[in-house]
């Protein structure tokens, strides 16, 4: 898994198309994964170096869990979006350990 990152200047490690033609959705078995939103406020106002801090520390936890299949950071947006294959729990585990490294990333969701 690779974080792909979308942001206009020469910090950018991927710039493609729109997410719903990039992020996967089911596996070679054709079951579907799961995915969540992670805003981070504030993440393109950041410094090159606290920047690169909070890029490392997302491909740190992200990078620690197998079940993790695609990660893009739209840095203008200031979103992670991540995709993942299910397993009861993982996307509040995963959302807790995203905010220990970052602690003003918030999980986006509904009732």
């Amino acid at each position: 898994m690779k974080l792909q990152i979308r942001q206009a200047d020469k910090l950018a490690l991927s710039a493609s198309g729109p997410l719903y033609t990039r992020a996967p959705t089911r596996d070679e078995d054709g079951v579907a994964y799961s995915d969540f939103m992670m805003l981070i406020p504030g993440l393109r106002d950041l410094s090159r170096t606290d920047f690169g801090d909070r890029v490392a520390g997302l491909q740190a936890v992200l990078g620690q869990y197998q079940q993790v299949v695609f990660a893009d950071l739209n840095v203008p947006l200031n979103l992670l979006w991540v995709t993942l294959i299910p397993e009861f729990g993982l996307i509040a585990t995963l959302a807790e350990s995203l905010r220990q490294k970052i602690p003003e990333a918030r999980l986006i969701g509904h009732e």
